[in-house]
């Protein structure tokens, strides 16, 4: 028989207190009032931005403290689930956000309107990640792109930094607003990413001589095509990673019927990965044999 999945109170013995809070943490209802109240914050945020809210302002002072108490009353929950091991609650990144979140606004002297308590306060939207799957894949493959965006950026400001010093050089003494200096020079190629400016900076750069399309052109193409095509590819490549992740997470160990060592959870999705590059390959050579895949009639052919 396979092993069976544990929850976080899973432990034996277990009193009632902790059976009642692991049902109800594990309850699709409780997150889904977790996720109404955590918008609902939200929503008082946004009207306390509004000046001279009279009567208004003290109710709303009430409902942020309804908000404080079922928070608190959330994680307790949370944390009684886990049992005789509440220590476990923590291992997970988001629980011990959610947990600090919630714990900082009782610190002494956060109160009244600081502005470190509406930042601890917005932070608390934060949490609607952690009840969305696409929402903590995407979280999780930004924070696993960070090395490779750490390279890319490297490599953004080396370039930036070179066609800085090189239009400073062609157009320093002549547009001394846009390239006066290196510091002028790397603000009006970073203001071109964006290619608003592309137009104007091209026609000014014909005025002086025709050569100075190529160093426009060059720095679109370097730049705005090359590097940031790079960028999504990290970004890509993240998210493939997080996504499986994010398929392996939870899983039992020990659920190896084979034999081999490795769960069969990473045996079905190692396979599923060789499938994919074999298809892969499969398309790349009927591209080199020029096979049509269908010729109308449900049968391959082979094209002359």
């Amino acid at each position: 028989m396979p092993a069976q999945r544990r929850g976080p109170a899973d432990t034996a013995p277990r009193s009632r207190l902790v059976e009642a809070c692991a049902t109800i943490s594990a309850s699709r209802s409780f997150e889904l009032v977790i996720v109404v109240v955590i918008l609902a914050n939200g929503v008082v945020l946004g009207l306390e931005t509004y000046p001279d809210l009279g009567p208004a302002g003290t109710a709303l002072y009430g409902v942020e403290w309804c908000f404080r108490v079922i928070f608190v009353i959330e994680i307790a929950i949370r944390v009684l689930a886990y049992g005789r091991r509440p220590q476990d609650f923590f291992r997970q990144g988001w629980n011990v956000f959610d947990f600090l979140v919630t714990a900082a606004i009782f610190i002494p002297g956060l109160h009244g309107d600081s502005a470190l308590l509406r930042v601890i306060r917005v932070l608390r939207m934060v949490r609607l990640v952690r009840f969305s799957p696409g929402l903590r894949m995407i979280v999780a493959a930004l924070w696993r792109s960070l090395p490779g965006v750490a390279g890319f950026l490297a490599l953004a400001m080396v370039t930036l930094y070179v066609y800085g010093m090189a239009g400073w050089l062609i157009f320093g003494e002549v547009y001394p607003d846009e390239y006066g200096d290196i510091g002028r020079s790397l603000l009006t190629l970073f203001v071109l990413l964006s290619l608003e400016t592309l137009p104007d900076l091209v026609e000014q750069g014909m005025e002086l001589s025709a050569w100075t399309v190529l160093y426009y052109g060059s720095f679109v193409v370097i730049t705005v095509n090359l590097l940031l095509n790079i960028l999504v590819a990290v970004f890509v490549n993240s998210m493939e990673e997080a996504r499986r992740l994010e398929m392996t997470e939870g899983m039992a160990p020990g659920y190896d019927e084979d034999g081999d060592g490795i769960p069969d959870e990473l045996d079905r999705i190692a396979v599923s990965q060789r499938l994919d590059d074999l298809r892969t390959l499969i398309v790349e050579l009927e591209r080199e044999l020029r096979i049509d895949r269908d010729d109308g009639r449900g049968r391959r052919v082979l094209k002359d």
